[in-house]
């Protein structure tokens, strides 16, 4: 079966750097578009970034642009996101994510099938 399996999130003070990484398995993981979502405390779940198979195409949220860059090594089966630098807003679960259909490029976590079980991460001001 598939498994996302999340690490790399932690405490950090505002303007400090991490570094997650989403490790795959059960999936051919170089055919997949893989996203990365976030949960704060109290709010819906929300689209972080998104990078095609390839990894030539990505997309990021208003909120990260700028700040995040999210990366993939095929070889690997691992998919990151580097997170620099951090604001207190950045607190919260983050999830890496792979679509249903593994070519689509999408924001959407509707169309996202396969979850981590997610990887905390907490700014402090």
């Amino acid at each position: 079966q598939v498994q996302l399996v999340e690490s790399g999130g932690g405490l950090v003070q505002a303007g400090g750097s991490l570094r997650l990484s989403c490790s795959a398995s059960g999936l051919t993981f170089s055919r997949y578009t893989m996203g990365w979502f976030r949960q704060a405390p109290g709010k819906e779940r929300e689209f972080v970034a998104v990078i095609s198979w390839s990894g030539s195409l990505t997309d990021y949220a208003d909120s990260v642009k700028g700040r995040f860059t999210i990366s993939r090594d095929n070889a690997k089966n691992t998919v990151y996101l580097r997170m620099s630098p951090l604001k207190p807003e950045d607190t919260a679960v983050y999830y890496c994510a792979a679509p249903r259909n593994f070519g689509t490029f999408t924001t959407s976590q509707g169309q996202y099938g396969y979850w981590g079980q997610g990887t905390q991460v907490t700014v402090s001001s």
